[in-house]
């Protein structure tokens, strides 16, 4: 069974999902919440698997609480939902430490779906999400010589490419040849190589210049 605590502080978003979830087979929901002022409280008794963490929030911010809740519970994992505007808060969370993203617009089985892929190790990532972290490893805006920055693989370049066409990751595999189980690593390097970069004014400064365009 797996034990979900939702942060969304809009009631139609977050009353939709938790009914969603406790509908679910093989989920929990350990309880709703309209903000994350007390997360680390709420982490200690409703002991969650995974944080469904709307990225705004009045008071604590979701990327303030991810950020925490990692810290002290690095064990549980965070599903960002996110808003297509959200560019740079996308990228925060990331450094955060969220463990992967889904789209407000989404349906309710693909929210059951992210929920169980993180669950089991996963990294959830949406087409827009993917797209959004294709361009920003392309060099349009090259960290300084100072930052440590690591490029993306030829296989993470294709794997990014294939979630940007909206392909499963059934047919990634298939389309790489490795195992399903191989492109969630893949998409796990992926974000610990935007962990080491986006912790820069790199990032900062290419969602500015995006933005501006």
């Amino acid at each position: 069974m797996i034990r979900i605590a939702l942060f969304e502080d809009i009631n139609e978003i977050r009353e939709l999902l938790t009914e969603t979830i406790q509908n679910s087979e093989g989920l929990f929901m350990a309880g709703a919440y309209a903000n994350a002022n007390d997360a680390l409280k709420i982490m200690k008794r409703d002991r969650p698997d995974v944080v469904l963490m709307d990225i705004q929030m009045p008071g604590v911010s979701g990327i303030e609480a991810v950020r925490t809740i990692k810290l002290n519970f690095p064990n549980i994992q965070v599903l960002m939902q996110t808003v297509f505007e959200d560019n740079a808060r996308i990228f925060a969370a990331i450094c955060a430490g969220a463990s992967g993203y889904i789209l407000k617009d989404a349906s309710p089985e693909r929210y059951l779906e992210a929920i169980m892929e993180v669950a089991a190790g996963g990294a959830p990532m949406s087409p827009v999400i993917a797209r959004k972290v294709l361009t920003m490893f392309q060099g349009q805006n090259p960290p300084s010589p100072k930052e440590e920055y690591h490029e993306l693989s030829l296989t993470e370049q294709k794997i990014l490419g294939c979630l940007v066409r909206g392909l499963s990751y059934k047919l990634i595999a298939d389309e790489c040849k490795i195992s399903p189980s191989t492109v969630n690593f893949h998409l796990k390097n992926i974000y610990r190589k935007l962990h080491v970069n986006s912790a820069t004014e790199a990032i900062s400064k290419a969602l500015r210049q995006q933005m501006t365009k």
